[in-house]
């Protein structure tokens, strides 16, 4: 068996490789990974490094956009597994190009390729915020797309294309939305890295807004998990939410940063708020636990306590990223 992990070196498709190659998913026991990775500011070899002797491991270095190269890549392979995206919405505010063509013409390039290819399964990973936002309870899989950034928006509309694949070619394709994704080796943009090595540096988190602002949390084991379970079992042309139960504002998680590194409140620096953003976001994960038997098994008081700890043993992974990437609180 052959699997294509495109965005294979980011955060979350890095955590896949190395669960798959060290034996978490029974049914990859034995298959050959071939990760598929541009190498963007967030894309890093060095996440694969736990894994990198594997004989079943291979690497290609290319953008899902190259036709030419996702075609030849795609030859012989039996499942698609796409975490391949620009993910940032702060970044998607200030320029939406990217965004637009990685997530949506880079998902038409490998859809088209696989079904060239005559892929058995596809899994198209993708994102809550497709939803927009929502005041009380929690959005089901047949919910109205509203997406309030053009990060989501490039999301909601690969979703839409990863569909009409499967109605218009037959092409096995389930899509996964996940809540907000947390753990080791997450690129220090996003809240819970960019807060914690702030702290550990001694320098000021910039909080948005109120901060009250609600997300689900779900620790990224749980999401590859689910994902895989998706793979294993997931109904063709369906969608999947997979979170992690733990909803939180901003303003109780920056409290838990502060608690957990030994720091006060006047580490905290307000910010003005994002440009449209949402409120609160919350999955409800009936149907993959239904039918496929979902359910987060990483809790976040564990969860948020392990990934601040690697962050503190892993100074010389994060350290250059921040640097280089001249990230809020430099």
């Amino acid at each position: 068996m052959r699997v294509l992990v495109t965005g294979g070196a980011g955060f979350i498709g890095s955590h896949y490789v190395r669960q798959a190659l060290s034996g978490a998913y029974p049914a990859l026991a034995d298959a050959e990974v071939v990760v598929f990775d541009k190498l963007t500011y967030a894309g890093n070899r060095a996440n694969l490094d736990p894994v990198a002797d594997s004989a079943r491991l291979r690497f290609v270095e290319g953008d899902i956009c190259d036709a030419e190269l996702v075609r030849t890549t795609m030859a012989g392979v039996d499942l698609v597994v796409h975490f391949a995206a620009e993910s940032h919405v702060d970044r998607s505010i200030l320029g939406a190009a990217d965004f637009v063509l990685t997530n949506v013409l880079g998902t038409q390039v490998l859809l088209q390729a696989a079904v060239d290819a005559g892929v058995g399964r596809f899994v198209h990973v993708s994102t809550d915020e497709v939803y927009g936002s929502i005041d009380e309870g929690s959005w089901t899989e047949d919910h109205i797309l509203e997406p309030n950034s053009p990060y989501s928006a490039s999301k909601a509309s690969s979703d839409l294309l990863a569909r009409s694949f499967h109605r218009t070619h037959g092409l096995h394709v389930s899509i996964t939305r996940c809540s907000n994704n947390y753990g080791p080796y997450q690129f220090p943009e996003k809240v819970i890295p960019l807060f914690t090595t702030n702290l550990l540096d001694g320098k000021q988190i910039p909080l948005y807004g109120d901060g009250l602002n609600v997300r689900d949390w779900l620790h990224v084991d749980d999401h590859c998990h689910g994902i895989q379970l998706v793979a294993d079992g997931g109904r063709p042309g369906e969608i999947y939410n997979i979170g992690g139960g733990t909803e939180l504002n901003n303003r109780e998680l920056t409290d838990l940063l502060l608690k957990a590194t030994g720091t006060d409140e006047s580490f905290v620096r307000p910010v003005e708020d994002r440009k449209a953003h949402d409120r609160r976001y919350s999955v409800d994960i009936t149907k993959i636990s239904t039918e496929l038997g979902y359910r987060p098994r990483v809790s976040f008081e564990d969860g948020l306590a392990g990934t601040i700890d690697w962050y503190r043993d892993n100074r010389s992974w994060w350290e250059p990223l921040k640097q280089r990437a001249a990230l809020p609180g430099n």
